[in-house]
């Protein structure tokens, strides 16, 4: 990193004078456009954390961006092309419209029927109680969703319910031997495979709570999913054969949020699901590493992993809040924009 600024954009009005003012600062020849060497160094002004210092941008990525808002193709930046990167790009970077999901942050996956710490990643969900709290307490997020996982007693995850179904004749356990974790082919078309679970959060029970000690702060949206009991639900998005969406993205799309931050239990399955869609649906995504909590570590890591190739990013709390103001500003996330907003030329072209 390095640590030389040529101009402070936390502090721009983002009035048409101070987009004129920011295309000029960055014209180094003053001939009235912004080449890819100009580009550099506004994406070097841009992408900052809190202490003024440089992330360094992928020179592959940033060449992406700079074709991107090049919109004529001519190798350079024009104003009228930095008025649309502007207000479509830089405008968002620096005041993105923020929300937080807390994924079943439920008694029954802390200290009920599936508590995660009888799974193979020992986690205790108590530990997330804390981190969650503060980052509530202290972060004025544009958005607060808490989704709860909500079973119908007959639920196909449960495992004392494996007769209620057909297994398809692929099904590599049988009914016989089937044990808590495994993986079925239940009948159907086309079949489908199914993680079996102890009954867990089923409607209106203790389990199916949120945790006493979780902050529940006013004006949270709730999102209930797995209320199909053909098919398990671990995304907050999406069921997973998705058929029936939770209209989450659209709570969020009528907020017109940016910036997504994920957390809860379990990371490895539906923490880690909701940040795979997510990223699908174009909200810039960032997982939070000591809010989560999952079931098996290496799936814990694959998830990250996930999450990083798709250019969202994984933080620590501490992290959030400088975020959520637009003092640190990864360039992961300005790549996906940019990403995001070449889709919609496409789209439309």
């Amino acid at each position: 990193m390095s640590s030389t600024s040529p101009i402070d954009f936390v502090n721009f009005d983002f009035t048409c004078t101070t987009m004129e003012a920011c295309f000029n600062a960055f014209d180094k020849n003053c001939d009235g456009y912004l080449d890819i060497d100009e580009f550099r160094i506004l994406c070097q002004a841009l992408f900052r954390n809190n202490k003024g210092q440089t992330y360094e941008t992928p020179e592959e990525h940033l060449r992406d961006i700079f074709q991107i808002f090049d919109l004529n193709h001519d190798g350079q930046i024009d104003k009228e092309e930095f008025t649309y990167c502007w207000n479509n790009w830089i405008k968002t970077i620096v005041r993105p419209i923020s929300a937080i999901l807390i994924i079943d942050v439920q008694n029954d996956f802390i200290c009920g029927t599936l508590d995660i710490r009888k799974c193979p990643a020992k986690h205790n969900g108590e530990d997330i109680l804390q981190p969650i709290n503060n980052l509530l307490e202290k972060i004025d997020f544009d958005a607060v969703f808490y989704s709860f996982d909500w079973h119908p007693m007959d639920h196909v995850s449960f495992l004392d319910n494996i007769n209620l179904r057909k297994l398809h004749e692929s099904s590599p356990i049988t009914v016989d031997n089937v044990q808590l974790y495994d993986t079925v082919i239940f009948d159907g078309d086309p079949p489908m495979k199914q993680r079996m679970w102890p009954r867990h959060c089923v409607q209106n029970t203790w389990g199916s709570e949120l945790h006493k000690d979780l902050k529940v702060v006013e004006n949270a949206v709730k999102i209930y999913k797995g209320t199909n009991p053909e098919v398990d639900s671990y995304s907050a998005f999406w069921d997973n054969s998705k058929l029936t969406d939770t209209k989450l993205d659209a709570q969020l799309k009528l907020r017109n949020i940016t910036d997504v931050y994920i957390c809860g239990v379990a990371y490895d399955v539906c923490v880690g699901a909701t940040a795979v869609d997510a990223i699908s649906s174009g909200f810039r995504t960032i997982l939070l590493d000591d809010c989560s909590r999952g079931v098996d570590l290496q799936d814990i890591e694959r998830t990250k992993n996930h999450v990083v190739k798709n250019h969202g990013i994984v933080v620590v709390s501490d992290r959030v809040k400088n975020m959520v103001e637009g003092n640190d500003r990864r360039p992961e996330l300005g790549y996906k924009l940019a990403l995001n907003l070449k889709e919609k030329q496409e789209s439309t072209s």
